[in-house]
């Protein structure tokens, strides 16, 4: 199993970060893809990955909800930090995040249009962080017209019309966390039309820990919960759900 979206180099982490990474291991999660959030995550996810860069991957970007006056001189210093792409897997997490505040709503579409740029520039797939924002990702998504990237749609807690609308640019992947394993989530009933082939496991470490540790931290050896829960919605074998998600992910970020 891939963990496809987690966070583990954040201060969270900084008292036992070498025991969450063995119980990943040991719980048979075998790669950790790191996405990074703004200028301060630079460092700690770089060091996590030379530390551990067999067991791990990096995506470079600069997550929505950073977006501020300063956008551009953060922008510029993340495009710099991205420097070789081959150190980088992806280009992420970017989006649109409009649940906390709107009042940069124009600007966060700018900021998400340009690292589209930077993915097909650089051949890299894109990792969509989205909240209350599809109109403007998919806004932004026509004015690319055929030259879009692969795009993962992290976190996905969308509805069937969503699917339908995202599927109008492109053939794109959902990444499934432990919101699916919620009493009352509706991702279950989505699946089926997700589809295997575009599902990708991820825990969203430190956030939305899975059941049975909901409310508690989340790591990435929570991935075993999520690749089972999927796998009882679908009729399906855990070990079937497995080697499909993790071909899915070797696939989009061509590791």
């Amino acid at each position: 199993m891939i963990d496809t979206h987690t966070h583990i180099y954040m201060p969270e982490f900084d008292a036992d970060r070498t025991d969450v990474v063995a119980r990943a291991m040991a719980a048979g999660v075998n790669h950790l893809v790191l996405p990074n959030v703004d200028l301060t995550t630079i460092e700690p996810m770089q060091a996590l990955h030379a530390q551990y860069p067999d067991y791990t991957s990096m995506a470079m970007g600069f997550h929505p909800t950073e977006v501020n006056d300063d956008w551009r001189k953060s922008l510029d210093a993340v495009y710099h930090s991205l420097g070789d792409s081959n150190h980088y897997v992806a280009i992420g997490e970017v989006g649109i995040d409009l649940y906390w505040d709107k009042s940069f709503r124009r600007e966060q579409r700018e900021v998400f249009s340009m690292q589209l740029k930077w993915a097909n520039e650089l051949d890299l797939p894109v990792i969509i962080h989205c909240r209350d924002g599809l109109d403007d990702v998919l806004a932004v998504f026509k004015s690319f017209g055929s030259s879009l990237p692969r795009c993962v749609f992290h976190s996905f807690t969308g509805t069937i019309n969503d699917i339908r609308r995202i599927r109008l640019f492109g053939d794109f992947y959902f990444g499934i966390n432990g919101i699916v394993t919620f009493k009352k989530s509706e991702i279950p009933s989505l699946l089926p039309h997700i589809g295997l082939n575009r599902i990708l496991l991820e825990t969203d470490s430190p956030y939305l820990a899975p059941i049975p540790n909901r409310g508690k931290r989340n790591e990435s050896a929570n991935i075993p919960y999520i690749c089972a829960c999927i796998a009882r919605n679908l009729g399906m074998t855990d070990a079937e759900v497995s080697t499909a998600t993790d071909r899915n992910a070797h696939d989009f970020f061509r590791f």
